[in-house]
């Protein structure tokens, strides 16, 4: 698209073109992946099973929720002391 007509003065621009250009869309297209974002089911406190990883098959305690990096925190209990583990999501379920 050119900025300039023939005579050399500035011609508009459509609408479209000017939120390209300023990134406008890629802003609007973020959001909506911010808002899309799978919420977390569970609680502080319940038990979960983990389901895959090096640590599966344990089951513990969640004591932290990251929405943001879509990760938890459960407590496992690894030879006989409670150990904090980061997962995914998609790592754990419902006992």
């Amino acid at each position: 698209t050119g900025f300039v007509n023939q005579g050399g003065k500035p011609s508009p621009m459509r609408r479209k073109d000017v939120e390209n250009f300023l990134g406008v869309e890629a802003d609007r297209k973020q959001e909506q992946s911010k808002k899309s974002k799978p919420m977390f089911e569970y609680s502080m406190g319940e038990t979960v099973r983990v389901k895959e990883g090096p640590f599966a098959d344990f089951s513990g305690e969640i004591i932290e929720i990251n929405e943001d990096q879509l990760k938890v925190k459960v407590l496992v209990n690894i030879f006989g002391r409670e150990t904090p583990v980061e997962l995914e999501f998609a790592q754990v379920a419902r006992l």
